[in-house]
């Protein structure tokens, strides 16, 4: 399969830089929808189905978009892989090839000058929010992926990965519309549940993943010596469903679980075992035990860079 330059001419550059400012709008956009709760008010349906999207989301992210389109550590079937490629999607963070070859590209250089998000090298707004509407971000790095390269769907969720947020976001609206006229008295209607399910639900997501690239280079615990920054964090394992574990991760990214010890709480990695057990997904790669061995020996350092 030919490979597209990531930079070719000066109309690729300009269309480049029209999408990052898209996007820049879109994202200033999505935020400011979020004070509609003001006029819209709150429910409890509403609240509980932005919680539910952002913890199925959320596991989509940690345990499709990263463990598996991004480091390969568990096998499945392709029609499984597409279920989550379009959960993954809803999210509203580009399509699975694009997450996974800068996630890919990040272990390859992190926090040296060519890592995309580091927050030693960049600075905390940069590696947080910044770096994504970088118009040489913009593109797929598809000579990262050529794995995933190979299958058509995940080609065209990569390319139009507008389409299925848009799709939930209608869906939330209608969602709201239909409890409103069958259950009157949960008080929600389309405008509330689109807010909360949608946009409040989305950004919150967006700043947890994102947390994992700028926090977890910054703050927490260093159980193992590795070449980057990388730290572990009990409270961003909680709120990303395991992805906290980040120096863990870092010290050896082509396991399943994050978590490395039983007493590091790592949900995804649950969800995931399970999914085994119904053979769902199978091949879930475990930790070698002489990593294990050297991380409970290890001094585990403090919060301080």
């Amino acid at each position: 399969m030919k490979q597209e330059p990531e930079i070719t001419d000066p109309k690729t550059v300009d269309s480049g830089e029209l999408a990052a400012y898209i996007r820049g709008l879109s994202f200033v956009a999505v935020h400011l929808m979020c004070f509609g709760v003001i006029w819209v008010g709150w429910s409890w349906v509403a609240v509980a189905v932005a919680a539910a999207l952002y913890l199925i989301r959320m596991f989509a992210i940690t345990g499709f978009y990263h463990r598996y389109f991004s480091h390969r550590t568990f096998k499945t079937s392709r029609w499984f892989q597409l279920v989550f490629a379009v959960v993954g999607s809803s999210a509203v963070q580009k399509g699975p090839l694009w997450w996974a070859a800068h996630h890919r590209h990040h272990h390859g250089h992190s926090d040296t000058d060519e890592d995309v998000h580091s927050p030693i090298r960049k600075g905390f707004f940069y590696s947080h929010i910044g770096w994504i509407y970088e118009p040489k971000n913009g593109d797929t790095r598809k000579r990262l992926v050529p794995d995933l390269s190979t299958f058509a769907e995940l080609r065209f969720l990569n390319r139009f990965d507008a389409l299925v947020p848009t799709l939930l976001g209608v869906a939330t609206f209608f969602l709201g519309v239909a409890i409103n006229a069958l259950r009157p008295e949960w008080g929600t209607n389309g405008m509330q549940m689109l807010i909360w399910g949608f946009f409040i639900s989305t950004v919150v997501l967006f700043h947890g993943t994102a947390a994992i690239n700028s926090f977890a280079h910054l703050f927490g615990r260093r159980r193992f010596d590795t070449n980057d920054h990388s730290r572990n964090s009990f409270l961003l394992a909680l709120l990303t469903l395991g992805e906290g574990w980040h120096n863990n991760h870092h010290r050896y990214p082509a396991a399943t679980r994050q978590g490395f010890y039983w007493w590091e709480i790592d949900i995804t990695y649950l969800g995931l075992f399970l999914m085994s057990k119904l053979s769902l997904i199978w091949d879930l790669k475990p930790v070698p035990a002489p990593v294990l061995a050297s991380g409970l020996h290890a001094p585990n350092k403090g919060a301080s860079r």
